[in-house]
């Protein structure tokens, strides 16, 4: 039996990938793929996960499960090594952690989540980081802080908010937010009241391009966008002309846009979201230059298979376009789906991409 006779088996799940899309995963040892299908090498009579570190078979010794029960059925028995059959076990593990920490007041220590799910401390922290892509405490802070910029929002004192949202002094939010916000929890609950942001509009073989930074980083970048968008997200920051290191940062986030794939990680960022979003923002910047992922796998990677359809919101909730790609996210057909700046941008950043490489 060969992989050309045995395609991905039909199953409970939504998300299962096409045959060739499950081989660039296996020859990737992709984790965020495990639980998605499982791998039959007929040639040993096992099937795995994904992400198993044997040796990789022939490919015309495999065929592609949608779970194990399909495996069996044809025949196949679970790897030893990779334990195919605990992805469903962990992620049901993971879920009700999620759950434990998101209803609880004062999160629960990492050994009481690990023996509800009849794992090690240190086992079960290994699985939570890999399905979640945050280990339980950084998971734990992440929700912390989701909590009071929604508290900020429409809190009438700033340190009431920080409290009710689980901070034992306004000192710990502050701390936490150092290096990550870039305006004080009060200017952000006023429209970035005190906050100045500096920011251009430059001409890009891309068409006309808005750039704005506050001091922390990039706070927005748009194709074809007024400068009036900044008085709107921002109402009440100061909005300033370019000086000498707005105007260097401003070079480097040219070059990144009209040399996509050039290095741009080194460029600093001042964006906030949701504890998804901005997983989700993080699994963006996963994506290698020239490649594309589906909105299902940017959902699985930020932790939540599920929620392909909150994954694309998320996209459509990045504030810098490029330098965190969302126009490397397409639909499941390959089909290019939307853009906030528009197909044709799409479109010429992802060729310019492939044809770097």
């Amino acid at each position: 039996m060969t992989s050309a006779t045995v395609p991905v088996t039909a199953g409970p799940k939504s998300d299962v990938p096409g045959s060739e899309e499950a081989w660039r995963a296996v020859l990737a040892r992709d984790r965020r793929y495990d639980g998605r299908f499982v791998t039959g090498v007929f040639s040993t009579g096992i099937y795995c996960r994904p992400s198993c570190a044997a040796r990789h078979p022939a490919r015309a010794n495999v065929g592609f499960f949608a779970d194990g029960r399909a495996a069996r059925a044809a025949g196949l028995r679970p790897c030893l090594r990779c334990l195919p059959d605990d992805v469903a076990r962990d992620e049901a593990a993971v879920a009700a952690a999620l759950a434990t920490l998101r209803a609880a007041e004062t999160a629960p220590p990492l050994a009481q989540l690990a023996a509800a799910a009849g794992y090690s401390p240190a086992h079960f922290q290994r699985v939570f980081s890999r399905l979640v892509g945050l280990s339980p405490a950084a998971y734990v802070r992440s929700l912390r802080r989701e909590r009071a910029l929604a508290a900020l929002a429409g809190a009438d004192r700033v340190t009431d908010a920080i409290y009710d949202s689980g901070y034992s002094a306004p000192s710990r939010f502050y701390a936490a937010s150092e290096g990550r916000m870039g305006m004080s929890p009060s200017a952000w609950r006023d429209g970035g009241r005190g906050v100045t942001i500096r920011w251009a509009v430059v001409t890009t073989t891309l068409g006309p391009m808005l750039v704005a930074a506050t001091d922390k980083g990039i706070c927005r970048l748009a194709f074809t966008e007024p400068a009036d968008d900044l008085r709107t997200r921002f109402p009440h920051a100061e909005l300033a002309p370019a000086d000498p290191a707005f105007t260097a940062l401003l070079a480097e986030v040219v070059a990144a846009v009209e040399q996509p794939g050039r290095p741009s990680a080194h460029i600093p960022l001042d964006v906030q979201g949701t504890a998804f979003q901005e997983r989700v923002w993080a699994a963006l910047r996963q994506i290698p230059a020239g490649e594309t992922r589906s909105y299902a796998e940017i959902a699985a990677a930020a932790g939540h298979p599920a929620a392909v359809r909150a994954a694309g919101s998320a996209n459509g909730a990045n504030a810098v376009a490029v330098l965190i790609p969302c126009h490397r996210v397409v639909r499941a057909d390959g089909s290019l789906g939307g853009y906030a700046w528009g197909p044709a941008i799409k479109q010429e950043l992802l060729r310019r991409e492939r044809m770097a490489n």
